[in-house]
């Protein structure tokens, strides 16, 4: 009986590491938008389906929050300091080459510590789920 606790309790862990495997969370400070779009393109590869997820900026910085996005034919160029932005992007490439098609988008706000004053504000959240398109062979 304990075993098969034990074995239930490991197999809806696997479960859960299988789904997490394939989430993608984007940092616009650590990694170029090319590093997370290959990534994307590898995760459709292996398991049909990614998400993307990332944390926007918390209300106060609205000037921080500026998009310079240049489109000159198939390269992008952008600063930004909210990774939404970088999410979004990577989603229309993925789309716009039909590689992958929009499945699911979540947005919502979480709850972020202040790593200066302590205090706890509220920052967006996007999650956008794509799946392989069927006659794509990325």
């Amino acid at each position: 009986m304990l075993e098969e606790k034990n074995n239930t309790k490991s197999n809806s862990t696997m479960m859960m590491m299988d789904e997490k495997r394939n989430r993608i969370q984007v940092s616009n400070t650590k990694r170029p938008l090319f590093f997370y779009l290959n990534l994307a393109k590898r995760y459709l590869k292996q398991h049909d389906e990614v998400e993307l997820s990332a944390l926007g900026m918390d209300g106060r910085t609205h000037l921080e929050e500026k998009i310079f996005f240049y489109y000159f034919d198939d390269y992008f160029q952008f600063q930004s300091t909210a990774a939404i932005p970088t999410v979004v992007i990577i989603a229309e490439i993925l789309k716009r080459n039909e590689v992958a098609t929009n499945q699911n988008v979540m947005i919502s706000t979480v709850n972020s510590k202040d790593r200066n004053s302590g205090r706890f504000t509220r920052k967006a959240r996007i999650e956008i789920v794509l799946g392989r398109m069927k006659n794509s062979d990325t």
